[in-house]
């Protein structure tokens, strides 16, 4: 029997949002999870929500906040905010959990289909996909017919048999024969303008993608954060989906 993924990306240390999502998936049958990295970052529960991530995790892509929490490398290209909490996070981190961060790949193969956190061109530059033109660049190094990715904090379908197109669906069947390079959302901070969290159910069985948006504690991830002393930003940012 084939496995049914949840495939989680962005949780950008937000434990309120990541419980509900688990919850939530195993409700759904899930018997199996997989991660498109940027595990921590922004939000005040790093540790736990890596802990988390490490207990149920099949395979875990590395984001470009994992990349900065566990070097320390110049940040002068953040943005200051980012900056700010990366600075942080790094403070929070057991030196196990950052060698943990510096031993996942750029992208990763699990089952059949490869994880990603931005594209599979140039993982490492952490590059923006919203178009077809960004999206076929990618397209060009993907061998398996599914390919998950975040990074964007945006939900999002591109599909590939001639030239890229970019679809938006709450549910996709696969079809043979067509490549898919799909944004599976983000856990902990949307910016869709839907402050609820997203995340991917597929099942290889029935060859389906589900995309699921649920509520969570959004005022007690907000609290955390001014309780820690990060940037006021950060919380308001969360009820507003951007």
């Amino acid at each position: 029997m084939k496995k049914i993924y949840a495939v989680l990306g962005d949780i950008h240390s937000n434990l309120e949002a990541l419980t509900v999502v688990i919850e939530d998936a195993e409700k759904h049958g899930v018997n199996a999870y997989v991660c498109v990295g940027d595990i921590v970052g922004y939000n005040a529960n790093p540790s736990e929500c890596l802990e988390k991530v490490r207990e149920i995790s099949a395979g875990v892509s590395r984001g470009n906040h994992d990349h900065y929490c566990a070097h320390d490398e110049c940040l002068e290209d953040f943005h200051p905010l980012a900056a700010n909490v990366i600075d942080w996070t790094r403070k929070q981190l057991t030196e196990e959990q950052i060698r943990y961060l510096k031993n996942l790949k750029y992208s990763t193969r699990v089952d059949g289909f490869t994880l990603v956190h931005s594209t599979l061109d140039m993982p490492e530059k952490w590059g923006y996909v919203f178009d077809t033109l960004e999206a076929d660049a990618h397209f060009n190094y993907q061998s398996t017919s599914v390919c998950f990715h975040g990074h964007t904090h945006v939900p999002l379908v591109f599909e590939k048999s001639g030239r890229a197109k970019r679809l938006f669906a709450n549910k996709l069947k696969l079809s043979l024969g067509v490549k898919y390079y799909v944004n599976v959302g983000s856990v902990g901070q949307p910016r869709d303008g839907n402050p609820d969290a997203s995340y991917v159910i597929y099942n290889m069985e029935k060859r389906e993608i589900v995309f699921r948006r649920l509520k969570y504690d959004v005022a007690a991830a907000q609290a955390k954060i001014r309780e820690v002393g990060l940037p006021e930003r950060l919380a308001k940012r969360l009820e507003l989906g951007k």
